[in-house]
């Protein structure tokens, strides 16, 4: 089976509500394909390996769950779908993939089917000996995973619970987009991402009669004067492997008052961080303001490299694939999404991004891949391994 039959095969699966059956194949492929020990946790990954477990780790990560599809990307009752090489009859709600002008369209291909299809091939197809991992000296033989993560898009549920139960690789190649960053024809290595914290402003005041408004404190001004305060903050800059990767802060949502005749009693404000390395902006600040206090709804950690030598081990790989190709030659560049290499990299994994996405195509309606980046992508992973774990 070609990356293309693959990816066809993965996006055909819906999992956007639940992603038993996509994780239900890439079990069966891997045991199929593949002399690796295969293990599917209880929150539904799937993590397979080759190697010696006692060795330097290096592991290609991926998701299988996706975003809820758009109409035109789901198939019902009777129609042909593509499933593989074959079409066959849907049963079912399924997934729409279309091959036109080499690319494959459908819910998941850039985010990420179409990157696990590759990584789950070079796997395969790599030869794992003794080697280095993370920049290290050979220390004897190496271990190469596969990892598949459930609940990437809700908040890397998937990998926190892998983390937890000890998922703990050296190394890891997380294969989000990183295509056409630094310029056209080019597959990229991400050496950091801005991670996410969204969190909640409240402003308590007093209630009255608007004819009335000195006989209360009013919420909503309180609110103001926070709003100015985050309007005034900085946001930090920082550097990793010579790239710059800035933050910023907004205010995204403001709901106070109910009725046009009373002086409000409360007002919310909600705010987006986009976070970098190590730094955060001071939102705290705003808790200066009498009524006003601040609370963090979901803090989706960054990512920095923190094994220059990696990450430029892998930069070497993808050059020496793009240079065989007769392709531009990729940089070292940053990223401004969260992904699941911010869960693994906080706890301790070396990791960069490398995959085939390019920018404005994850969750749109006409959402597609090239088929010639992801074999591209393919041979860069199967060289990283190569040059790392064999």
């Amino acid at each position: 089976m070609d990356v293309t039959a693959l990816t066809r095969e993965l996006v055909s699966i819906p999992s956007h509500d639940d992603e038993t059956a996509a994780g239900d194949r890439l079990e069966a492929w891997l045991r199929a394909e593949t002399d690796a020990s295969v293990e599917r946790d209880d929150a539904g990954n799937v993590v397979a390996r080759r190697g010696d477990p006692d060795g330097p780790t290096l592991a290609l990560v991926g998701h299988h769950d996706v975003v809820p599809p758009d109409d035109s990307q789901v198939t019902t009752g009777d129609s042909q779908v593509a499933a593989g090489d074959a079409r066959g009859t849907a049963t079912g709600d399924e997934y729409v993939v279309e091959e036109r002008d080499g690319r494959l369209y459908g819910r998941g291909t850039a985010d990420m089917k179409g990157a696990v299809a590759a990584m789950a091939l070079a796997f395969r197809d790599a030869e794992v000996a003794d080697g280095r991992v993370a920049g290290g000296e050979s220390n004897g033989p190496g271990e190469l995973v596969f990892a598949s993560f459930v609940g990437e898009e809700v908040g890397g549920e998937g990998a926190r619970h892998a983390i937890e139960h000890g998922f703990a690789p050296d190394a890891a190649v997380v294969g989000e987009g990183s295509t056409n960053y630094s310029t056209d024809g080019v597959t990229d290595v991400v050496v950091a991402h801005r991670g996410r914290r969204g969190s909640t402003i409240t402003a308590r005041g007093r209630a009255a009669h608007a004819s009335e408004p000195e006989a209360g404190t009013n919420a909503i001004y309180r609110a103001s004067d926070a709003v100015d305060v985050v309007r005034e903050l900085s946001v930090p800059t920082v550097s990793v492997a010579g790239e710059s990767l800035s933050g910023s802060v907004a205010v995204t949502e403001i709901d106070g008052g109910t009725a046009w005749n009373v002086v409000p009693e409360r007002c919310t404000i909600t705010v987006d961080e986009r976070t970098v390395p190590g730094e955060r902006a001071t939102l705290e600040r705003v808790e200066s303001i009498d009524g006003v206090t601040w609370t963090v709804d979901q803090d989706l950690p960054p990512m920095a490299c923190s094994d220059d030598d990696f990450a430029e081990s892998v930069l070497d790989a993808a050059r020496r694939v793009h240079d065989r190709r007769g392709e531009p030659a990729p940089s070292h560049v940053t990223k401004p999404h969260a992904t699941d290499a911010g869960w693994l990299a906080e706890a301790g994994t070396a990791c960069v991004i490398c995959g085939p996405a390019e920018p404005g195509e994850a969750h749109t309606a006409d959402e597609s891949v090239s088929i010639d980046v992801l074999e591209r992508c393919r041979a860069v992973y199967r060289a990283v391994a190569e040059g790392c774990v064999g």
